[in-house]
């Protein structure tokens, strides 16, 4: 029963969210008018759930290993301004989009350097990093916001793809595909066995012969490479690079895996809850403003959204 909730609990909390708002919208449209629980609305959510979706990817790796992430929200927005100052300076948008990934990737990879040679607790590493890639996207756009052609990168996220067949968005089967793959990455691999083994607990990981550091490495680089990509998409949204993009991403990105039946003390957690998750967290935000509720009061609900989950995981444990 234990291992059947921590399943389906994610997509009950979906499901009831869902029936709630379009409840809501029905009690003020009637339901033969209400504008919540459509194809048209449900695809303009899956547009909004991919940059918290690539976060909640990575951060599940991060998380399942005993460890946080605060910096993905400045890594994205440091990977949008790089990618805005390549296309700026005329690169082939391909070459700026890889730039902006590897920009990503650097900050992962600095981020778990930090924690596995210098012995740095992850929320201290994430925090001091998560300013650190803030002020750099800054430095870089000169206090401002960096304007530049996004060429064929707003294709990705247009609610309206070509070919139309595709229903919906590009980057949404993106996301579909990395969490495809890196699910079976998590779930049948010696990396993700590893990555349980070190979340569970990392002295008998170590004494079993699982090597700690490379592993928990690679976890940051690879959290880090996905908020890049994150980063490359919000300039493709924009179309311009905002060094104050994704404000408040990692605290999304946290609820959503938690939602998803991830453990912040480690060894638990999945990329299907934490998708998931994400869903729910976009659908909340699209239902608030369809109904009409003050963004403060959102940003109340997700506080109390991760509390209630965090207490929830406690419980179970």
């Amino acid at each position: 029963m234990k291992r059947w909730l921590s399943i389906v609990g994610p997509f009950l909390g979906l499901a009831g969210v869902l029936l709630l708002f379009t409840a809501l919208r029905a009690a003020s449209l009637g339901w033969s008018q209400q504008d919540f629980l459509t194809a048209n609305n449900m695809a303009t959510v899956a547009v909004q759930t991919v940059f918290v979706a690539l976060g909640a990817i990575g951060m599940t790796f991060v998380v399942v290993s005993g460890g946080i992430d605060l910096s993905v929200g400045s890594a994205a927005a440091l990977a949008a301004v790089v990618t805005a100052r390549f296309a700026a300076a005329g690169q082939p948008v391909l070459v700026a989009a890889m730039a902006g990934v590897l920009t990503g990737a650097a900050v992962g990879a600095g981020n778990g350097l930090l924690i596995t040679r210098l012995s740095v607790v992850p929320f201290i590493t994430t925090l001091g990093t998560m300013g650190m890639a803030r002020g750099l996207g800054k430095y870089l756009a000169n206090e401002s916001m960096v304007n530049a052609d996004p060429g064929w990168l707003p294709e990705l996220m247009s609610r309206f793809p070509k070919p139309s067949w595709l229903v919906l968005a590009p980057a949404v089967w993106l996301v579909l595909l990395l969490g495809l793959l890196l699910s079976v990455v998590l779930q049948r691999t010696l990396f993700g066995l590893h990555t349980y083994a070190i979340g569970s607990n990392e002295s008998n990981a170590r004494l079993c012969g699982v090597r700690v550091e490379r592993t928990k490495a690679w976890i940051y680089l690879l959290c880090g490479a996905l908020s890049g990509l994150a980063g490359v998409l919000y300039f493709a949204r924009t179309e311009v690079g905002d060094p104050m993009a994704a404000s408040g991403l990692e605290l999304q990105v946290v609820a959503a895996v938690v939602i998803g039946g991830g453990s912040l003390a480690g060894g638990e957690g999945t990329i299907r809850g934490s998708l998931a998750g994400a869903f729910l967290m976009a659908v909340l935000h699209n239902g608030c403003t369809l109904v009409g509720v003050a963004n403060c009061v959102h940003e109340i609900l997700v506080g109390a959204i991760i509390v209630v989950a965090v207490a929830l995981d406690r419980w179970r444990r």
